[in-house]
């Protein structure tokens, strides 16, 4: 069908009959210890799917109590082979994971479907090994993973992965990749340690009151007060939120940004070469969504970066001349307007992020005035694929000299230092944080 890949021939049952028996000499089948070279070498997941694909064959083609299953459950070849024809045989690489990964009966990922196989990476992976003494970290990152996960792939921004999503995607790749490079710093893409310790690290800083969530007053004091007050209250208003409120939130839900709506707002503010950046921004600057950035909406924002530049002893850049500017690098013509169309064009999809500097980010707009054609050059000549990887990497930096400086430990962040950030029962943060 459409939008479907081809089974593959290696995935025929009679094609790998011989390697599926040489993996089952047990009798009475494999334990989920054993079955680890099964999930990874022939069912082609990473090694730490394992423990949930063994519960989950075992849940749908095996007999008894589910809460036995991983202390004493064996999966027999028959069991297996049945599994083998349903789930690998028919499909490509990229829907044997759609399909072990989302929930049964399900045709999209949700957020939560990524928890498990995160929880086991956390329990598994060299470059993670340092958490395991600081399980009250493992929440976070696993929250952390999973919107960078929907932030690049999820597109529709509705918190449901598709299998079109997914295919246009590397995801499948990253799991791949993350499960065979030991240094998870490497794997910059989702699953970075450095990079979740930036993330939430510039959320700590925000949340004075500490109860897990930002309001209005919090964010403006991101970047040192670099958002107008004017695109911070859009943020609340009509920001992309891609996930559904907790149960429990309170009605007023939008006056309140979450670690994970944090996490969007972040990616999308340091990082706007990027589609999901740009229609963030785009959506917050639209005041009456009509998908169109007019002189009315800009000048809206303008008119306060202007009177923030005027107060700061800056030289004030006309109104005019920005929109020249701004013309001539989107190559507009003569329309009065900007579309989303006009800004995610591959010719000008890394250099857009400026229009929207210009009008509510006073430190990088005039970052951007005063550029160093010298830096600029070696900025492109940086290892680096996205500003995003740039900032995290910078920032990261920034994090751990602070550290040490208050620490007098050399060795840079030091996790051990929060022995006693813990979280209460309701997953909230009691003391100060180790940063």
């Amino acid at each position: 069908g459409r939008g479907r890949g081809f089974p593959l021939q290696s995935g025929k049952f009679e094609f790998r009959r011989k390697d599926i028996m040489e993996k089952f000499t047990h009798p009475n089948g494999n334990v989920v210890d054993d079955f680890v070279v099964v999930t990874k070498n022939l069912c082609g997941f990473p090694s730490f799917f394992n423990a949930v694909l063994f519960k989950r064959i075992l849940s749908k083609y095996g007999s008894g109590s589910s809460k036995s299953l991983m202390s004493e459950g064996r999966i027999t070849l028959q069991q297996f082979c049945q599994f083998w024809r349903d789930e690998i045989e028919p499909f490509d690489t990229i829907e044997r994971f759609f399909r072990i990964v989302k929930k049964p009966g399900k045709n999209f990922i949700g957020k939560d479907d990524f928890t498990p196989y995160i929880a086991e990476l956390l329990k598994y992976h060299p470059g993670l090994d340092f958490l395991q003494s600081h399980p009250d970290f493992h929440p976070k990152y696993s929250a952390t993973v999973t919107a960078r996960i929907f932030y690049t792939v999820n597109k529709a921004s509705n918190g449901k992965i598709t299998l079109r999503e997914l295919r246009k995607s590397n995801l499948v790749s990253m799991f791949n990749k993350v499960d065979e490079e030991e240094d998870i710093n490497k794997v910059t893409q989702f699953f970075s340690y450095e990079h979740f310790y930036v993330l939430f690290c510039r959320f700590y800083e925000l949340d004075s009151d500490r109860d897990n969530r930002l309001n209005r007053e919090n964010l403006r004091k991101y970047g040192d007060y670099a958002l107008s007050n004017e695109i911070v209250d859009r943020i609340f208003e009509v920001g992309l939120r891609p996930f559904e409120p907790e149960p429990g939130a309170p009605s007023n839900w939008r006056d309140w940004m979450s670690y994970q709506d944090y996490v969007y707002f972040m990616l999308s503010e340091e990082d706007r070469g990027n589609e999901t950046s740009l229609k963030y921004w785009f959506t917050c600057v639209d005041l009456d969504g009509d998908g169109r950035i007019g002189h009315v909406e800009m000048r809206h924002f303008y008119d306060k970066q202007m009177q923030r530049m005027e107060s700061l002893g800056h030289e004030v850049v006309a109104y005019a001349d920005m929109v020249c500017l701004i013309w001539d690098m989107l190559h507009i013509g003569n329309r009065p307007y900007i579309t989303l169309e006009d800004l995610i064009k591959p010719d000008t999809m890394k250099i857009s992020g400026v229009f929207f500097d210009c009008l509510f980010n006073l430190s990088k707009f005039i970052g951007f005035e005063q550029r160093d054609p010298f830096s600029e050059r070696q900025k492109r000549a940086d290892p680096f694929d996205a500003d995003w990887d740039r900032f995290a990497y910078h920032d990261y930096n920034r994090l751990a000299a602070e550290d040490e400086r208050e620490t007098g430990d050399n060795e840079g962040v030091d996790i051990d230092c929060a022995d006693e950030w813990v979280m209460d029962d309701d997953r909230q943060i009691t003391v100060e944080a180790p940063f």
